[in-house]
């Protein structure tokens, strides 16, 4: 039996792996239904969304497979981004009126009542935050969302929102190679908000992409913690997927690693991860950083 977690200060319960589906396009195909399906036959109950996704199919998608067992998953999806009519992009629309109004359209598509945790899709320090947190707070009153969240990579909004809101997690990238978060990640703490980290597998170059540039990292420091990982996946007899999940969720702060995929071959290769967790030693952690540069955050702080 999988162990659940609590996400921030909810009552959310949630697999440390979750799903985020992204990487699912083309709606609900028999391919995308079938890693879905296959998803909760694993354990993982965590699905994230957004109606950004394919101009909302995505969210189509989520809620024509997932409906039949909508009172065992956990919803997670996202608002702030509308696209233009023509489809061409889209702009950010960080207003209380877009997102009181943004959220019928997701519900809809989603085909529930409820969506379990409504994430603002990205922020900037500009926006009218006093504004946007009453809007989560007056949809949290009609039960439109059970919870509200971040899903931003800027240290001074998330600052922000943890400082004035009850938002209960930050969606952020965060892996070995990206470390940056960890500047945020005490205060998160200590206001008991979870990271829901995405990212994790950096794309595969720590795994069996050739090696490239990454951030502010050259070939050769991505070459070298490459070889971090092998080394330390073969100690300890694990996969190197397996091993830098394990990275991620060691960390205290973290409840949830979103794994984008898009084949039921890739999703069996995490169900080592799920039914075999891994914890990691500070040694542990020690050994696999070592030699790699800690970046920073140049803008945004």
């Amino acid at each position: 039996m999988i162990a659940l977690k609590k996400l921030g200060h909810s009552v959310l319960q949630v697999a440390p792996i979750g799903l985020g589906t992204m990487s699912l396009k083309g709606g609900a195909t028999k391919q995308n239904t079938e890693v879905l399906r296959r998803a909760v036959e694993l354990g993982v109950n965590y699905f994230d969304t957004a109606d950004l996704y394919e101009r909302g199919m995505n969210e189509d998608m989520i809620g024509q497979v997932l409906a039949p067992i909508r009172d065992k998953v956990v919803l997670a999806t996202k608002v702030g981004n509308q696209w233009r009519s023509d489809g061409s992009a889209w702009d950010w629309k960080a207003s209380k009126a877009y997102i009181l109004k943004a959220v019928d359209a997701s519900l809809a598509r989603l085909n529930t009542d409820y969506i379990d945790l409504y994430q603002l899709h990205g922020g900037t320090i500009e926006d009218p935050i006093d504004e946007i947190i009453e809007a989560f707070e007056q949809l949290v009153e009609e039960g439109k969302i059970r919870y509200y969240g971040l899903s931003s990579i800027r240290p001074n909004v998330i600052r922000a929102y943890a400082e004035k809101s009850n938002i209960v997690s930050v969606m952020m990238q965060y892996n070995l190679l990206d470390r940056r978060p960890e500047v945020i990640f005490p205060l998160l703490r200590e206001k008991n908000i979870s990271v829901i980290s995405r990212g994790a597998l950096t794309q595969g170059l720590l795994i069996d992409k050739p090696v490239k540039d990454y951030l502010q990292l050259t070939s050769g420091e991505v070459g070298h913690a490459q070889r971090n990982v092998e080394k330390l996946a073969n100690s300890l007899g694990i996969s190197k997927t397996h091993l830098l999940l394990a990275y991620v969720l060691s960390h205290p702060v973290v409840e949830v690693a979103a794994v984008g995929v898009r084949t039921s071959a890739q999703l069996n290769d995490l169900k080592d991860v799920i039914d075999r967790p891994v914890v990691l030693s500070e040694n542990d952690r020690v050994e696999l950083e070592r030699g790699i540069r800690r970046l920073v955050y140049k803008e945004h702080v």
